[in-house]
């Protein structure tokens, strides 16, 4: 896995929506890049289903998303209208559209996910192939890995802390505090060792309230403060 503040590399790659770049592909948006061992795997199809049903949450976070399947563009198409259907949940939709709200990548030769180190050798095809693991790259804006997850492929991804997760990470490149354990939206911040007291009520409106504690030192700072103008 790519070390968590690195710029994300280049690669030239096949997808659903023809020829992209990545990390290009997201512009000035924040990028999420997921791998999945296979297409045509109940797993993984109910992972792109729940995608789309809360694409939505994404895009009111400007966050674009990609696939990276090992399998072929011909075969990402046909999977598409699989994952329509239960994205859906109408087995009698038999249409066949294939039109994804997000590319998946066709990484056939296994590039990406070899140098990326998103493999999951407890998990192997027929042959003995080690198969892609299910790995979350989190991109900001400037294309830097501000965050990754990797899940076996035996176990779904948990996208409500997929989206936890670029809530804290967008609220900390926006006001440099951080998330407490289970931080929700609305829930207090922590102002981080490397900002003082003082420096914090300068930039921010409201009250700090300090936890005290038997070591008498202050360094759990809460806040529930926005930015200041």
């Amino acid at each position: 896995m790519l070390t968590l503040g690195t710029t994300f590399p280049d690669f030239t790659v096949k997808s659903t929506v023809g020829e992209i770049k990545i990390p290009d592909y997201f512009g000035t948006s924040w990028g999420l890049i997921c791998t999945h061992p296979a297409d045509f795997t109940p797993v993984c199809t109910t992972e792109f289903a729940r995608t789309i049903k809360i694409l939505p949450e994404f895009e009111k976070r400007n966050v674009k998303i990609v696939g990276i399947s090992c399998d072929t563009i011909e075969n990402h198409k046909v999977w598409a209208a699989d994952i329509q259907c239960l994205a859906r949940s109408n087995e009698s939709d038999k249409s066949g559209k294939c039109e994804l709200p997000f590319p998946i990548i066709a990484d056939t030769d296994r590039k990406m996910v070899t140098e990326l180190g998103m493999l999951d050798n407890l998990a192997r095809t027929a042959a003995g192939i080690p198969l892609p693991a299910r790995a979350v790259y989190f991109l900001d804006p400037k294309k830097i890995v501000r965050a990754s997850i990797l899940y076996p492929a035996s176990s779904g991804r948990n996208f409500d802390e997929i989206i936890r997760l670029l809530d804290s990470l967008q609220t900390n490149a926006k006001t440099g505090l951080v998330t407490p354990v289970d931080w929700k939206v609305g829930d207090a911040l922590i102002i981080p060792p490397t900002m003082s007291t003082e420096d914090a009520k300068k930039k921010f409106k409201g009250e700090i309230k300090v936890c005290p504690l038997p070591s008498g030192k202050e360094y759990m700072r809460y806040t529930n403060i926005e930015e200041g103008i």
